[in-house]
């Protein structure tokens, strides 16, 4: 059997060699590019044709010739964008933030601040589930609206932090139902309050009213006689401030029967 003429040090070369070819240039052995230019117009047109994993090398690559060169600000701010468009929300909240930190002069900041926003915007979760991305988005957008008071998207963010309180409130409301069920009727009618209280401007508001009525008077009829009347009495506070707040509400009749039966039950308590 013939030897190979070739021994272990030239195939290890060898193999070198393929290596370094197969690199090619730039920082990743995916993408080439030749200039901070390159490397970012390369990236925008993938960006351009939804080929958000390309355009994401593409971007970062322009940062091999540092970050103060003209292309810089454009690939910081596009890098964040394709990692949104490619649902990689907490990449991409990690990179506008970088966006906003360095390149604070950058006229488009606010633009970039929103789109933050929105990352948190986009993994808020049904009602059902943890709420934490959902608080997360409402702070943003309220400090979006705090520094850029004149920006053109101060209605549409205004619009999301009221759908995303709509969430947060449907979520309370499943805990209070909750209690109310397993008759629990002093942390049901405490929970409903609270709704109101935190959640006046959601649709939920004068549900939130009638379920806190609703449980203040079976709290009542099952409380001590020294303890009724102070809880039929917050049934009736609770009336009044549906028909001054919600005097269209739908659940007006349902109240009513609530509001008539706590004024008799106040009654009988007052004189026992």
């Amino acid at each position: 059997m013939k030897r190979s003429v070739y021994g272990p040090t030239l195939l290890s070369l060898l193999g070198i060699l393929v290596i370094v070819l197969v690199s090619g240039c730039g920082s990743s052995s995916r993408v080439r590019y030749d200039s901070p230019q390159d490397a970012y117009e390369k990236g925008k047109d993938r960006y351009d044709q939804e080929k958000y994993d390309q355009a994401i090398l593409f971007f970062q690559g322009a940062f091999d010739f540092g970050r103060t060169h003209e292309w810089a600000s454009e690939s910081q701010l596009y890098l964040a964008r394709s990692y949104r468009a490619n649902k990689d929300y907490l990449l991409a909240a990690n990179e506008y933030a970088r966006f906003t930190q360095i390149y604070r002069s950058d006229p488009r900041v606010a633009d970039a601040e929103y789109e933050l926003a929105l990352t948190y915007y986009d993994r808020s979760p049904s009602y059902e589930f943890d709420q934490t991305d959902t608080e997360r988005a409402i702070e943003q957008f309220r400090l979006f609206l705090s520094r850029y008071q004149d920006h053109p998207l101060v209605l549409e963010a205004q619009a999301r932090i009221l759908e995303l309180r709509e969430k947060l409130a449907r979520k309370k409301l499943d805990v209070a139902k909750m209690y109310e069920r397993l008759r629990r009727y002093e942390a049901a009618a405490m929970s409903f309050e609270m709704i109101f209280d935190n959640y006046y401007d959601s649709s939920l508001a004068d549900d939130a009213l009638v379920g806190a009525m609703r449980n203040y008077l079976e709290y009542g009829t099952k409380s001590v006689t020294s303890r009724q009347a102070e809880r039929f009495q917050l049934v009736i506070d609770n009336y009044d401030r549906l028909i001054q707040i919600f005097p269209d509400s739908p659940l007006i009749k349902e109240a009513e029967v609530l509001f008539d039966e706590a004024v008799r039950q106040l009654g009988r308590a007052q004189t026992d």
